[in-house]
């Protein structure tokens, strides 16, 4: 993504989320925050994300957000009170966080964030009193120096949640914001997702990563880190993580999607997968 606009891609998750707040019954991830922020001002938009075509990845989108707010309620359980949105976008998780004593920073790109706000303020979303946005230009700042100036507390554990971002970065990229993470305290943690290399997908699964990458790529925001999941264990072992937990589309559909009466569940062409690694 360019740092000078904002993202066209964390549009279509927050309406894709949205979308499915309307029509799938009960949500995997109830965000009525989602319906809110988004508004009627994408009709167009809308109809595709509610369209059964679209039911997989809309599933996926909240399959990951779930996933990713259920190891952070863990972590609260465990004590921690710092929440690190990297790449925000238009995560509402701060405007509907259950914790009181948990303190959300939102990291993203300045022009980001200015749309983000521009978007809460239009839909009369109040900001709580423990949200810190962090506007970080990565060719000024580093992510240390940003949340630090931000008054995150380094001596203190803190979970990262790092949603539809992985794709988009260079490896070195990657693992500079991972090992960000391995600074801070035991006890502190990361989830993400991450695009399955694309030579590892069965045939039909390679006709959908391609769909699915042209579409990113006319948005402005083209795929380009690839992994499989050998691949990213040892990434994270090597960056100092000490354990790992990989979640694939069948553990999703047996975590949030068994016996649902409107049949909601992810295919297993495999195209994603989710981590979560403790420090």
């Amino acid at each position: 993504m360019e740092t000078g606009r904002a993202s066209k891609t964390a549009l279509g998750v927050a309406i894709r989320r949205a979308a499915h707040q309307l029509i799938d019954k009960p949500p995997v991830l109830d965000d009525p925050i989602g319906v809110r922020l988004v508004g009627d001002g994408y009709p167009r938009l809308m109809e595709r994300a509610m369209h059964p075509v679209g039911r997989d990845f809309r599933g996926f989108m909240v399959a990951r957000s779930r996933y990713a707010e259920d190891r952070l309620a863990d972590a609260v359980a465990n004590g921690v009170t710092q929440y690190v949105v990297l790449g925000a976008g238009l995560d509402t998780f701060a405007y509907r966080n259950p914790f009181p004593a948990l303190r959300v920073f939102e990291v993203d790109f300045p022009a980001t964030q200015v749309w983000k706000r521009s978007m809460l303020d239009e839909a009369a979303i109040a900001l709580p009193s423990n949200l810190v946005f962090v506007a970080l230009d990565f060719e000024h700042q580093t992510l240390a120096d940003g949340l630090e100036e931000a008054g995150l507390d380094f001596e203190k554990p803190a979970f990262f949640g790092w949603l539809g971002v992985v794709p988009y970065l260079t490896l070195d990229a990657f693992r500079s914001t991972l090992s960000v993470v391995t600074e801070m305290p035991a006890g502190s943690a990361i989830s993400f997702d991450y695009a399955v290399a694309p030579e590892t997908l069965s045939p039909i699964g390679r006709i959908a990563f391609d769909r699915l990458a042209e579409r990113v790529a006319a948005a402005g925001e083209p795929f380009r880190l690839f992994f499989t999941p050998e691949n990213m264990e040892g990434e994270l072992h090597r960056t100092g993580f000490k354990r790992v937990e990989q979640v694939d589309s069948a553990r999703l559909n047996d975590l949030y999607f068994n016996n649902r009466a409107d049949g909601l569940k992810l295919s297993l062409l495999g195209l994603g997968m989710l981590v979560t690694a403790w420090v």
